[in-house]
């Protein structure tokens, strides 16, 4: 559903967002698209238990504990962070994978970085026998596939899309996907550029831009400006938005309207990425910094 964002803007501009976070109640938007092929897959390759990676706060690892709870997979995470195994029920996502049947293996940040080494694998396999192996946030290949299919028919009155960029998946499908003549922004939640390489691999077309000025600091890192901002927002829209990546796109979009970024007359069309379920995780660590907590409804 692409809906209109109740906002005058200059220059006629007009803003709306295709609520993906809509889609499925706990598989939400982008996390939805990336695992349709992949559970697909590991279907047809008959293997009963997906393995994943991910951090303390992970859309995906929720999105993959609940879907393989659904589709009835067994689950594991492997989850950045030794010091997390003593404070699963304190932390608001790996409490709900834990309640949806995921298994945990808590691992040295240092050895984290070792994930996609011949070694570190075969480890796994050892422990854990024959599993389907989705990457850390999702993106390859089969999940650009279902990224391809977040733009319809009706998205061809946009002149612009936005979205929000984690390991680079969503925004390729949406490169895929788009016109010609539809111009790509994307808004990364990390800092670097290294994501314009990895998107290389997996898109062709030429009409796509990073956005690099509204990461806040890197990806996990919220201050006060945007808490407010995201509550302003929701507060005049009723459109919840999450602070790791939709919250920061959002800004960045309606920043740049103001700077003239857009020229006049310009449609332009933002994609909720969803990543609501993080909300509750960072609202703890707002509390702890005593700043304020983030709204997603009344």
């Amino acid at each position: 559903m692409n809906q209109k964002i109740p906002i005058q803007f200059p220059n006629n501009i007009s803003v709306y967002i295709k609520r993906e976070d809509l889609i499925h109640p706990f598989v939400s938007g982008n996390k939805f698209r990336k695992l349709k092929y992949n559970l697909l897959q590991a279907k047809k390759e008959s293997a009963t238990t997906l393995l994943t990676f991910g951090g303390a706060y992970s859309n995906h690892i929720a999105a993959v504990a609940f879907a393989g709870k659904e589709q009835h997979f067994k689950t594991i995470g492997v989850i950045r962070g030794e010091e997390l195994v003593t404070k699963v029920q304190e932390n608001p996502t790996l409490k709900f994978a834990q309640e949806c049947g995921m298994q945990f293996e808590f691992v040295s940040r240092e050895d984290y970085r070792l994930k996609q080494e011949e070694a570190f694998m075969i480890r796994l396999k050892e422990k854990h026998g024959f599993f389907y192996l989705i990457p850390e946030g999702g993106t390859n290949a089969l999940a650009i596939q279902g990224c391809e299919e977040i733009l319809t028919k009706e998205d061809a009155v946009f002149d612009y899309v936005c979205c929000a960029v984690g390991t680079g998946g969503t925004i390729s499908g949406i490169i895929n996907s788009a016109l010609p003549d539809q111009k790509v922004l994307g808004f990364p939640a990390l800092k670097g550029d290294f994501l314009k390489d990895e998107i290389c691999t997996f898109v062709k077309n030429k009409n796509w831009e990073l956005i690099q000025n509204y990461h806040f600091g890197g990806y996990g890192k919220v201050n006060q400006e945007l808490v407010t901002f995201i509550n302003h927002f929701y507060e005049e829209t009723k459109i919840p938005l999450d602070p790791i990546y939709t919250g920061k796109m959002v800004f960045g979009i309606l920043d740049l309207i103001q700077k003239n970024y857009f020229p006049a007359n310009s449609k332009i069309l933002l994609i909720h990425t969803g990543g609501l379920q993080g909300v509750a995780g960072m609202n703890e660590r707002l509390k702890n910094k005593k700043l304020p907590i983030i709204k997603i409804h009344d």
